[in-house]
């Protein structure tokens, strides 16, 4: 890694309803991203109430006091915008890139839907994305090869009362069971100005830009910030939890799960490289190993999920290649795994995953778009925005026995779950 750190411009300002806002002009080109993370995933749902974090993600462009119902996208697209939001355990996210011309408009729905969601929200739009969520599990977990592995590494990796002991698209029977006032509920807890990051990145003045934040969301009111739920982090696992499934999938495949430290950490750093030498990418050791070498495997890899809430989880996998045993192929991921437990990457190995990891930041850094989330995201799980411009040198900074530290603390042969996925009998 040869290059210095990034030095974009971040301008914080804080209004006084508790708004945290973030500027960061860019001058190549006449567009802005406009970025709103709130403090809110699906590790904040109460029993019985799964999937609500992801509900509000689509019942957020159901209209507002002064936008009718579906016209938030419509009105961005037409300004020539691209907008979406996502969900996940730690956050909620909602996004726009646009004509700089727009931003008015973009800041002016965001704070819309911030303050009035509620004055817009009928049991009949409640409904109605309640089943654009149900169609949505339906399309990208239930009807498609492989689609519940995450959901079952999940449960292997967590407690089902632990805050990541669910997947975000929750349970469709906790969603029919929502009524119009668990809603409103939710809303008034979490989609708070004082529990969101607002970004504002492009081709902006800050002061200008802070002029037209405080216009459309200094009027909005604070309330008390909700706790997330209290959580000491977990150990390694204990034991060899394993599970077996069938499905018409292409493949048979093997999935190794492991519990993790949290994000934010250098033992989490130091494994996120450690999954890096060992299933990213064709230069990965189970790219290598499986696919190239001993031809068992059509495809393997591996990736660590970073989260703050105690604990993260990583995984790896292997499909078999036509003819080859599931046994033979779980008996190659796990020598390989194991090997590289005992001997550690390499000199070079860790020295190309550290450039693979700055490659990919700075790549996305590059796009005002993905800048505009990078600041939302560390100002809301980390805390502090400016690790955009050095994130790179605490990747930079893990040592080898920093990998090995992590790894003699995370992983081991009765440290980790196995998900055995077989095709399913003709």
């Amino acid at each position: 890694m040869t290059s210095g750190p990034a030095a974009y411009p971040i301008h914080q300002h804080v209004l006084d309803n508790g708004l945290r806002v973030l500027v960061s002009p860019d001058h190549g080109a006449p567009v802005v991203a406009v970025n709103l993370w709130y403090d809110v995933g699906s590790r904040d749902e109460e029993p019985g109430r799964t999937g609500f974090a992801h509900l509000f993600e689509h019942v957020m462009f159901q209209g507002s006091a002064n936008v009718a119902s579906g016209a938030h996208i419509g009105l961005l697209q037409s300004a020539g915008a691209s907008v979406n939001a996502t969900t996940w355990f730690d956050r909620t996210n909602y996004f726009e890139t646009l004509p700089v011309g727009g931003l008015d408009l973009a800041l002016w729905l965001e704070a819309d839907r911030m303050g009035s969601l509620l004055d817009a929200l009928t049991e009949e739009n409640l409904n109605t994305q309640r089943e654009v969520v149900k169609e949505e599990k339906r399309q990208r977990y239930d009807n498609v090869p492989y689609g519940d592995v995450m959901q079952r590494l999940n449960s292997l990796t967590f407690p089902a009362e632990h805050p990541y002991g669910h997947t975000t698209i929750g349970s469709m029977a906790d969603l029919d069971a929502a009524s119009l006032a668990d809603a409103h509920t939710f809303f008034k807890k979490h989609y708070l100005p004082n529990n969101a990051v607002l970004s504002v990145v492009g081709d902006v003045e800050v002061g200008d830009a802070l002029q037209r934040v405080e216009r459309y969301f200094g009027g909005l009111r604070s309330g008390e910030v909700p706790s997330h739920p209290a959580q000491d982090p977990l150990g390694p696992l204990s034991g060899t939890e394993r599970e077996e499934t069938s499905a018409d999938v292409p493949a048979e495949a093997v999935y190794l799960a492991w519990r993790l430290p949290a994000r934010g950490t250098r033992a989490f750093d130091a494994l996120d490289l450690f999954f890096g030498v060992l299933g990213h990418g064709q230069t990965s050791r189970l790219h290598r190993s499986l696919v190239r070498d001993a031809e068992v495997a059509e495809s393997a890899g591996a990736a660590s999920t970073g989260l703050i809430g105690g604990n993260s989880f990583g995984y790896a996998y292997a499909r078999a290649r036509g003819g080859e045993s599931l046994a033979a192929v779980e008996e190659a991921l796990v020598g390989q795994v194991d090997r590289l437990a005992a001997e550690g990457p390499t000199e070079t190995e860790l020295r190309r995953a550290k450039a693979q990891y700055e490659r990919h930041w700075l790549h996305e850094l590059s796009r005002v778009d993905s800048r505009a989330d990078a600041l939302g995201e560390y100002a809301t799980l980390e805390g502090d925005p400016e690790l955009v411009n050095t994130r790179t040198a605490q990747v930079e900074a893990v040592t080898p026995d920093d990998v090995a530290s992590a790894v003699t603390e995370w992983f081991g042969s009765d440290r980790r779950a196995t998900l055995s996925y077989r095709k399913a009998a003709a």
